[in-house]
């Protein structure tokens, strides 16, 4: 998939853990991994922005696209 999750790379900066962003943002830890992890098919503007307040960035500090060449390596 060209879109790659860096929710683990704002959750170290905040020094935060999976468990209490979910429970800070209103979703199980279950639903965060599958974001986390790259296996979320779509993500509501809602949760995205729950997020975002919650881990104070923007949205593309937790979304970016890859091309197909780089996507693979």
């Amino acid at each position: 998939m060209p879109i790659a999750v860096d929710i683990d790379v704002m959750l170290a900066k905040r020094k935060m853990s999976v468990g209490e962003l979910a429970d800070r943002v209103g979703i199980t830890p279950a639903n965060l991994a599958v974001l986390k992890n790259g296996r979320a098919k779509a993500v509501r503007f809602a949760t995205l922005a729950a997020l975002c307040e919650v881990l104070e960035c923007q949205p593309g500090d937790l979304l970016r696209w890859e091309s197909h060449d780089t996507a693979d390596v």
